[in-house]
């Protein structure tokens, strides 16, 4: 049983325990430094300060929230993605670092100095659209969804960074871009099928069903991306989109029979294949 007048040592330890289960450590230092309002390195160097009773009881307020699920990115409110930090929100999914695979990918293919047009469907918090937008001043992202709450997250997050090449328009996938001619397509669309257990499970219960599900297959916003992607690409354009583990090699049909060329699938870091690309 801790206190207000426990050291930061001593709740981190409480803390670990409580949680016990693996990250559970991680876990508890960063929500005690967002309790604190101080880096994770904070805790390192001075272990036997004592936070003061309203930081302490903040920190037992997260904890709590913690132990029944809630994911620390929605506690904290922040996620670092491509090294930017992003507001995030139950509004939003939370960016996840397999997702980095597909910026890599894209800006294999982006010259530093290009002028070209991308579009990002799908934002949420805007993660890709601002790495690309980040990495590649010149470029001119555009960035869509159809919840207009994650699209005052990404705005918010275009603004805090300063990034200022990328717009952002309300609407479902490729819908809001018709009359456009763009060079690059990417997503990270849903993938998940509808009746998915671990939909029910672990951090993914508190994130928006309609940003992670697609139809029985998953593979539902992937059909529609995927169909009406060549009306807005030039020729030659291309189009990267994010998928399950195990859909590689569906998505890649769906792509060939939909009459695109240059089909590839790539893996992310841990080697499993995770971003379909192709050109029009």
């Amino acid at each position: 049983m801790t206190s207000p007048a426990d050291s930061i040592a001593a709740l981190l330890a409480h803390a670990t325990r409580q949680l016990g289960d693996t990250g559970a450590r991680l876990d508890a230092e960063v929500l005690l430094a967002h309790a604190l309002g101080r880096p994770r390195s904070y805790l390192f160097a001075w272990p036997e300060r004592r936070p003061d009773p309203a930081q302490a009881q903040c920190f037992a307020r997260l904890l709590s929230r913690r132990q029944r699920g809630e994911p620390v990115a929605y506690l904290t409110g922040r996620r670092e993605f491509w090294s930017l930090p992003l507001e995030v929100t139950a509004d939003t999914l939370i960016p996840r670092p397999e997702t980095e695979t597909l910026v890599a990918l894209a800006l294999q293919g982006i010259a530093p100095d290009a002028e070209l047009t991308i579009a990002d469907l799908g934002t949420g918090s805007g993660a890709i659209a601002l790495a690309l937008a980040h990495e590649r001043p010149r470029c001119r992202l555009v960035a869509t969804d159809r919840s207009t709450a994650a699209l005052a997250v990404a705005r918010r997050n275009a603004g805090h960074l300063q990034i200022h090449n990328i717009e952002f328009v309300a609407g479902d996938w490729l819908a809001p871009l018709a009359g456009r001619r763009l060079d690059l397509v990417v997503s990270n669309p849903p993938y998940i099928p509808a009746q998915d257990p671990h939909l029910d499970q672990g951090d993914v219960r508190f994130e928006p069903r309609n940003a992670l599900a697609a139809g029985n297959d998953g593979l539902e916003a992937i059909r529609r991306i995927l169909r009406d992607a060549p009306a807005c690409l030039r020729d030659d354009g291309r189009l990267l989109m994010e998928h399950g583990y195990d859909q590689g090699p569906a998505v890649c049909t769906l792509l060939v029979q939909a009459g695109y060329r240059e089909v590839e699938d790539h893996p992310d870091p841990a080697g499993i294949d995770r971003v379909a690309s192709a050109r029009r």
